[in-house]
């Protein structure tokens, strides 16, 4: 744009043929003459090529905080293209390509001059005269509108009522898709691409297939067969944790398309999976993540109904095969990026009916219409590895007798490890480390896993099918949904809040058959864990109490295994893994005695005066305030669990976890110092018996170096250095406060589910607008009367009030906390005994001739060694089978010259490890 000339001057008054000022509210006159500015730089009137935004005057020469040059004359251009001026300012040309109207011409002259305008207040319209200007007439502006305004440029949806075909009795819609998500589609050749489907599900999940229903799977040109299923579970989680998982499991699907050279997949692999979006109630998703569904196309607003027939909706489904996702930074990616189709099934529950009614709708609703190979168990906010979902099913095609599979849990560390900085964090970081490292290879070498996390997970659908008499893994899987009243003992209630648990148990026990369970190494998957003390706590609550109760349940079930298909061996592994089990089930049950107990020698050894690092006797009244505190902060827990929900007791808590720390980190001080002094001493010997030097340093330092040697050999060292001082100072916390309070609510047997919050409505209601309502009352003095003799009646006849029975749900709630209170009192007192007898029998005694501590610390380093070599198995049997699947490609050849005893290797090579996945 050219700069103006001298001779121009922006405010000065025009001639009639240009438009005049509309009027504003601080206009008061009829003429309103603006000096000029002194020094303000002018601003160009576009900004990038686009015109700027402004004011609703800028048109006609900008606003006083930000004067625009004038836009151009609507008449007589030619004749008044400039005015005086002084110096300061330069000429604008009013006839160029600044000209909205264009250039002029001949017809300059006959451009339309708006001389109407609608009034904002009034409705009517108001005619502008050149000649004749009454300003008091025009309102331009009007008052600012009441209320939230609706986004500008958004068509608010228009609904009309249509007749609509109903399908087998059934509300079935083919719905269109967006245009905009339309015109950038690569691919519209198929209804599934084009349309998104609807049906309003009446029944409950078992009589989905009963009742006719169907998926776009089994129907029309779209019939396939299914070999993946995939479900996803989700609450009331953001757009961001959504969009995580999807696009993770889309860039997975991407990946088993990729695989051109498989007998099962290849490029139109997507169309043998199909995922599963499925939502616990209606009014709890979040309607961000709708809108993130919105924009893949399987959810379109204003569709859904409540009823069909009179009879009410239980769950909202859509499908709809997806060519776009969204991933965290919720940007589109394509085919472009090298996202494929994805066969999505969208369930909107209509009530919260916890995750457990969920997989119900997935096991037996879906998964029966489409009837899978493998299904996969994903939780929203658990991010799969690339190529996580192509190895969990990889351990289901190459071995028929494994029914489930889970991969590795990682806790997510935030950018360059950021969240490693919350120690709470931290510690459970190295606590999944060493489960991946240390538990989950030792069960699988042995055939049964304790617990399928149902955060990454898969399972052989033929394997979870019940027998002809209804028994089976899916029927004991969702008998914790059913279970109510006093029929559900606090034992079966509590067990089934880890129902995956039993799960597990079922498919490995099951008759006549031979199934059993792997962990896959390199299925990974993040995940979020709780960074707050109140979350992790009452995360612990069903993790602890369902893992208990679980694990007794499967140690008095252990005849079942006799009625399998098992070999010989297989049987007598899984009864050495129930062995194990016990030992650590005890373990579990005596931690707070077994922690006391440890602190109490190991820090009391402190107290001698030939060992007192600092003089004075100072040792033995630092362990005096350390024991005593460590006494009363246990009473403290029992007395905050039994009363206090963590939510509402935030700092007691955090507290007692601090104090927890400090004892512990002076424990750890004591016994280094006494190994430091074994280690120096010069008439100290270093010879295996009965001394400290093997009860302490031996057992400790091969349990501390087992796990450096495990992390090392799994290539994974890293957390060892950055989360493994956190894990053991907050160790007593897990032990003292997680298990109190664990044990402490067994009587609560909740998901955290919300309550029941329908508002009543037997009162009636008052219902109206502003200050004004409308109630129904009594209207007549005559029933005003007739309620107080009723009153006067009552009182004089002394009428009996029948008392009200005690409800089912008090009666379950009583039943609940008497058992509680019977658990709590058992196991506080066995562990007293047993602290109180141990510290009375070996008080006088040193660590060296400590029976009790040399029994615990071998113990530990027992199970540590027997975690390690079950560890170590699991790692020689999955390098064995990389080199017999051919997953390292290996240019080796047998040489002629071996003959038929090349063929011979080769052959033993692939047997052995046939009968290591048998």
């Amino acid at each position: 744009m050219p700069p103006p000339d001298s001779s121009y001057v922006p405010f000065a008054n025009r001639e009639t043929s240009s438009p005049h000022r509309p009027w504003t509210p601080s206009s008061r006159v009829s003429e309103f003459s603006r000096p000029p500015p002194s020094n303000v730089s002018y601003e160009p009137s576009d900004l990038n090529g686009s015109p700027r935004p402004g004011t609703p005057s800028s048109r006609y020469g900008g606003s006083p905080r930000r004067p625009l040059p004038p836009a151009p004359l609507f008449s007589n251009s030619g004749r008044n293209s400039q005015a005086f001026a002084d110096d300061a300012t330069v000429s604008i040309p009013l006839d160029g390509s600044d000209d909205v109207f264009g250039p002029e011409t001949d017809l300059s002259d006959s451009r339309p001059l708006p001389t109407q305008r609608d009034s904002f207040m009034s409705g009517s319209q108001e005619t502008l005269n050149e000649d004749t200007e009454d300003y008091a007439k025009v309102e331009h502006y009007g008052p600012a509108p009441d209320g939230a305004q609706e986004r500008r440029g958004v068509r608010a949806p228009q609904m009309s009522k249509k007749e609509v075909q109903l399908i087998n009795g059934e509300l079935v819609l083919e719905c269109k898709i967006p245009t905009i998500l339309y015109s950038f589609l690569p691919r519209r050749n198929e209804v599934e691409f084009t349309h998104m489907r609807y049906t309003a599900v009446t029944c409950d999940p078992d009589d989905f297939v009963e009742r006719g229903y169907n998926l776009r799977q089994s129907i029309g040109r779209t019939t396939r067969e299914t070999e993946l299923f995939i479900c996803i579970t989700m609450y009331n989680e953001d757009e961001i944790c959504f969009t995580r998982t999807m696009h993770a499991v889309m860039k997975n699907i991407s990946h088993f398309c990729s695989r051109s050279r498989s007998r099962t997949w290849g490029e139109n692999g997507w169309q043998k999976i199909v995922v599963c979006i499925i939502s616990d109630g209606r009014e709890k998703i979040h309607p961000r993540t709708l809108d993130a569904l919105a924009a893949m196309g399987v959810y379109q607003h204003g569709i859904a109904k409540n009823y069909v027939n009179n009879r009410a909706v239980q769950a909202h489904v859509y499908e709809y095969t997806t060519q776009v996702s969204l991933d965290a930074d919720l940007k589109f990616k394509g085919a472009e990026k090298g996202i494929v189709p994805c066969q999505l099934i969208f369930c909107l529950k209509e009530k919260n009916s916890r995750k457990l009614n969920s997989h119900r709708w997935f096991f037996n609703a879906f998964g029966k219409a489409l009837n899978p190979n493998v299904c996969i168990l994903l939780d929203v906010g658990t991010r799969p590895g690339s190529n996580s979902l192509y190895h969990l099913w990889k351990a289901f095609d190459t071995d028929s007798n494994v029914a489930g599979a889970c991969g590795e849990i990682k806790a997510m560390k935030g950018r360059f490890g950021s969240n490693l900085l919350n120690p709470l964090v931290a510690s459970q970081n190295f606590e999944y480390k060493l489960s991946n490292i240390l538990d989950k290879p030792l069960e699988s070498v042995f055939g049964y896993i304790t617990v399928l996390p149902g955060a990454l997970s898969a399972y052989r659908y033929h394997a979870l099918q019940n027998d002809e008499t209804g028994h089976g893994p899916l029927s004991q899987y969702f008998k914790g949904e059913t279970l109510h009243g006093q029929h559900a003992d606090v034992f079966t209630a509590n067990m089934y809040l880890a129902e995956d648990r039993i799960l597990c148990w079922e498919l490995v026990a099951k008759r006549g058959e031979r199934w059993v369970l792997k962990y896959v190494k390199s299925c990974t998957g993040e995940t979020d864990v709780p960074d707050a003390v109140p979350e992790f706590i009452s995360q612990r609550r069903r993790w602890l109490n369902g893992a208990f109760f679980a694990a007794v349940y499967s140690l008095v079930q252990f005849r079942q295994i006799l009625a399998t298909d098992h070999t010989i061996a297989r049987k007598i592994l899984l009864y050495i893994e129930f062995v194990y089990q016990f030992v650590q089930l005890l373990f579990t049950y005596f931690s707070l005695a077994n922690f006391y107990l440890t602190f109490y020698f190991v820090a009391g050894g402190l107290t001698d005066k030939t060992v007192d690092p600092f003089g004075h006797n100072i040792g033995s009244v630092i362990f005096t305030i350390l024991r005593y505190t460590c006494v009363l902060l246990i009473a403290t827990q029992f007395i905050l669990s039994l009363g206090n929900r963590p939510q509402g007791a935030k700092k007691l808590y955090l507290a007692s976890m601090i104090i927890y720390g400090v004892i512990m980190t002076y424990t750890s001080f004591a016994c280094i110092y006494i190994v430091v002094r074994q280690l120096t001493g010069k008439s100290q010997d270093f010879a295996i018996g009965n001394n400290v030097f093997t009860n302490l340093i031996v057992s400790m330092t091969s349990t501390i170096g087992l796990y450096f040697v495990m992390s090392f050999l799994y290539l994974e060292p890293w957390h060892m250095f950055t989360s493994s001082l956190q894990y053991f100072l907050l160790l007593p916390s897990y032990i003292c406060t997680l298990q109190v309070y664990a044990f402490c609510n067994t009587h609560d047997v909740t998901w955290g589910t919300k309550g029941d919050n329908v508002i009543k409505t037997d009162l009636g209601g008052a219902v109206g607008k502003g200050e004004t309502v409308e109630l129904e009352m009594p209207s007549e003095q005559l029933d005003i009367d007739s309620g107080y003799d009723e009153a006067l009646r009552n009182l004089r006849d002394r009428l009996a009030v029948p008392a009200s029975p005690v409800s089912e749900a008090q009666m379950q709630e009583d039943y609940y906390k008497s058992v509680r209170t019977y658990m709590v009192v058992t196991w506080m007192i066995a562990n007293g005994i047993l602290a109180m007898a141990i510290s009375e029998i070996y008080s006088d005694k040193g660590i060296g001739d400590n029976f009790y501590l040399r029994f615990i610390l071998w113990a530990v380093a027992s199970l540590a060694i027997f975690r390690a070599l079950g560890s170590t198995t699991f790692a020689i049997i999955n390098v064995i089978n990389i080199v017999v699947e051919g997953r390292i490609r290996m240019n080796f050849k047998v040489p002629t010259w071996m003959g038929g005893f090349g063929s011979k290797i080769s052959e033993k090579v692939s047997s052995v490890g046939s009968s290591l996945k048998s």
